[in-house]
């Protein structure tokens, strides 16, 4: 149907479709008329919404033909149950889900057009989309690069992906994005989610997509009235399922006929798939007049159709056994004549036993669905093998999306603020709680004036001492916490932290994630919620919680991820914020001292020490009393020290050798000629004391936070904003 529509519309010459159906459907594309398709092939993947009828009788209520969902859902749906109900999966046996993966994977790299080694990308709408989870854990079952529209561009009628090292071809996508949205040159203007150029790309032969643009006009429920005769016309054969039955109202009889039982039939838009409210049966009169004038003056927009009596499965609700009325969505994915339909499914629960169309909410409660081995059939547990031509495995594999690469780059900025900040946060919480004499007094002082010199306490009034400070910090240190109107603080950062997450999910290990979800909901669950209540106490429990949580994110982070570009710009992120905190600290704690100030950084030394974990270090070479430059020399200088800016910047110098150098070799250049210069100046500074323990000066410091901002925005410039083509 969809070659003809999209070619010499045969059908709405020969009558065997009316032209209003398809012209009056915004989901027609005028612009892919005459579009050549690789092969003929529309709909490489296909899903379907079924409902069962208490006689046990299956209909078909919508076909998904735009970018059907489902899939991921129901793949984790079954690791989940096998994880829950071991034991039952182990006895029935139920066919293996997972064997449609090989096959998407085989369609999607046949659909290449003239490459041996094609290049494959998930186009995704966004983390805001409710299915995105399944957008992200389908790019990494399969292997291939999850993108959205702006990791994307046209250049002479091709299509490539904004990468680190440039832009790289693209000659599949599997897209998730709907059709109107794909291209905001010539299709919706409005679209900030599609590729500006991609269906000239397309109409070019430069890209394959997978569904085809255009598809969405076949999930019309209008067309659902004229498939059977469709069927008999092209096939020579009925529909082996039978859809629900649907009147559409551009035809006199069928007008009439609707308009005189609004008591029995349902009217919906002719075009859309989505259900109002008062898209239902048992109309009020006054609903019934205006509905009648409406389908009299509009017949085309208008259908009507039958109410499909839902049966039920058994549910557990309110602690006990329930039932719901359900739907079912199976898919399909074809290669040419090579067809498989996914030996399981998704079921949707519903509150309502009778729908018309019920759209299949992926977010909702839903069951996974077994499909049992015949008993004289092979092994249904076994995976089938499906033959794949051999991988062609080479460097560009390891290339990540330019956003991907961001949001790597900064999910390392922010554990690393969100570990300071909590480092900083508990130190002070023990002083808060801790010493309540005259030694534990003067260190709180020092601390309080510590935090107003990062900007994270207010300035005090007079008489600020004593109980008044304590109670002043404490109320400070909860809002630091999780006062969620407050930007910077530790709700805020975990927030930011997940977003960054969540972006570059297809990057992330299981396990890794799992941190990121658990440190999410860590602080409602132990310190109160929004509401903020709980002690300091309390709050310190779960400090020591969430750093407890970072260092296993980190530890993943460095034992399990693969040194590609992803981990560099991850850990480069992670550097460069430690250094930053670093210099800000210290800035703050021991900057421009005179006499008064002496002491105050002496309460102070081991405070820093503790925020930068160098506590046993310095203990350990240094047996005498607190020495203020051999603090800085722990903290500024030592390289075997895991916390001390040399180190950090060493790091970031091997991580500046694996950038890669093509989109832009001089500021790449400037990006490492800056860092080296910033350990030179790091290993000659001068601490040794003037007499009292003070350096001579902390001037030199003062720039370094600036240099490194400037290499944060070259970064910026120059992998994450880049739009110089690739070089090939």
């Amino acid at each position: 149907v969809l070659q003809d529509l999209y070619g010499f519309q045969h059908l709405l010459r020969d009558g065997w479709l009316p032209a209003p159906v398809l012209y009056g459907n915004p989901q027609f594309l005028r612009g892919c008329q005459g579009v050549r398709v690789p092969g003929g092939n529309y709909i490489p993947f296909y899903a379907v919404d079924l409902a069962r009828s208490p006689d046990g009788k299956w209909w078909v209520l919508a076909d998904r033909t735009q970018a059907p969902s489902g899939i991921g859902f129901a793949l984790e749906n079954r690791a989940l149950v096998s994880r829950v109900l071991p034991e039952a999966l182990e006895a029935v046996q139920p066919k293996f889900v997972g064997a449609m993966l090989p096959h998407i994977r085989k369609t999607l790299m046949g659909l290449a057009q003239g490459s041996d080694h094609p290049n494959v990308v998930v186009m995704t709408p966004g983390q805001r989309n409710e299915a995105y989870f399944e957008h992200a854990y389908i790019a990494r079952l399969l292997g291939f690069a999850l993108v959205e529209g702006g990791d994307l561009t046209v250049r002479d009628r091709r299509v490539f992906m904004k990468t680190l090292e440039g832009l790289r071809p693209v000659d599949v996508i599997l897209r998730r994005v709907n059709d109107a949205l794909c291209d905001p040159l010539e299709l919706r203007g409005d679209s900030l989610l599609g590729v500006p150029g991609l269906l000239e790309a397309v109409r070019a032969g430069k890209v394959t997509l997978a569904n085809a643009l255009g598809c969405g006009v076949m999930e019309s429920p209008a067309m659902m009235a004229f498939l059977p005769n469709l069927c008999r016309f092209l096939l020579q054969e009925e529909l082996l399922l039978p859809s629900v039955a649907t009147w559409w109202c551009g035809e006199p009889y069928e007008e009439h006929f609707v308009s005189s039982n609004l008591d029995r039939y349902a009217v919906r838009s002719a075009y859309t798939l989505a259900r109002k409210p008062e898209e239902t049966r048992g109309y009020s009169a006054a609903r019934r007049m205006a509905l009648r004038e409406a389908i009299h003056d509009r017949p085309h927009e208008y259908i009507g159709q039958e109410e499909v009596l839902l049966s039920h499965l058994p549910t557990l609700s309110g602690g006990g056994i329930g039932a719901s009325p359900f739907v079912l969505r199976v898919f399909a994915v074809c290669s040419g004549d090579d067809v498989h339909v996914m030996p399981g499914g998704i079921v949707r629960l519903s509150d309502q036993a009778a729908q018309g169309s019920l759209a299949v909410s992926l977010t909702g409660r839903n069951k996974d669905v077994w499909v049992l081995p015949r008993e004289d059939g092979p092994d249904a547990g076994a995976m089938p093998l499906v033959v794949m031509p051999a991988p062609f495995v080479s460097r560009d594999a390891l290339d990540i999306p330019s956003r991907t690469a961001d949001n790597l780059f900064w999910l390392g900025r922010y554990t690393e603020r969100l570990e300071y900040l909590l480092r900083t946060i508990r130190c002070t919480v023990r002083s808060v709680t801790g010493d309540f004499g005259a030694i534990g007094l003067r260190r709180l002082g020092a601390l309080a004036e510590l935090l107003r010199r990062l900007g994270l306490l207010g300035e005090g009034g007079e008489g600020d001492t004593g109980a008044h400070l304590r109670d002043r910090v404490a109320s400070e240190l909860m809002s630091l916490i999780h006062d969620r109107n407050r930007a910077g603080n530790v709700v805020d950062l975990i927030g930011r932290i997940h977003q960054a997450g969540f972006a570059a999910r297809d990057r992330l290990s299981m396990d890794m994630w799992r941190l990121l979800t658990r440190m999410e909901h860590k602080l409602e669950g132990e310190v109160g919620g929004e509401s903020g209540e709980g002690s300091l106490l309390e709050a310190s429990s779960t400090l020591d919680s969430l750093v407890l949580d970072l260092a296993a994110f980190s530890g993943m982070e460095m034992e399990n991820m693969t040194r590609g570009h992803g981990w560099v710009f991850l850990d480069f992120g992670r550097r460069l914020e430690r250094s930053l905190n670093g210099l800000d600290l210290l800035e703050a704690a021991f900057g421009p001292l005179d006499a008064a100030s002496e002491e105050q950084a002496a309460q102070l030394m081991e405070p820093v020490l503790e925020i930068c974990d160098s506590v046993i270090t310095y203990r350990q070479r240094h047996f005498a009393e607190m020495r203020l430059h051999a603090v800085l020399a722990l903290l500024l200088q030592e390289r075997e020290n895991p916390r001390s800016l040399a180190f950090q910047l060493a790091a970031m110098q091997h991580h500046a050798t694996e950038l890669p150098t093509q989109p832009n070799p001089e500021a790449v250049a400037q990006v490492r000629e800056r860092i080296a210069s910033l350990s030179s100046r790091i290993d000659t500074l001068d601490l040794k004391s003037s007499g009292h323990g003070a350096p001579l000066s902390l001037e030199p410091l003062s720039t370094c936070g600036d240099q490194l901002i400037e290499v944060s925005e070259l970064l910026t410039q120059v992998y994450f904003s880049h739009v110089l083509p690739m070089v090939n």
